[in-house]
């Protein structure tokens, strides 16, 4: 492990358990963020072939639309989870 690494961890376990929670939640925040940039690469990288295979463009509507069924499928995984 870098030594900045392991100096970012002892700096975290010198916080309060709250200052943790918040460290944690930021962290996840950043992972998250992380991942849509990722998703968004993945997508543009194959635009390209997309257009030459004659795929037709979609509008803004359909794109908003597709991104709200998506977030509803996770919010509906994350909360079967929750009760399991």
């Amino acid at each position: 492990m870098a030594a900045d690494t392991e100096a970012l961890i002892e700096k975290i376990q010198a916080l309060p358990k709250e200052r943790i929670a918040e460290v944690e939640d930021f962290v996840d925040f950043l992972a998250g963020k992380a991942r849509r940039l990722d998703a968004l690469d993945r997508l543009l990288a194959i635009a390209p072939a997309l257009e030459a295979a004659g795929a037709p463009r979609l509008t803004e509507e359909e794109i908003e639309a597709e991104v709200k069924a998506v977030r509803a499928g996770r919010r509906d995984r994350i909360g079967r989870a929750d009760r399991s």
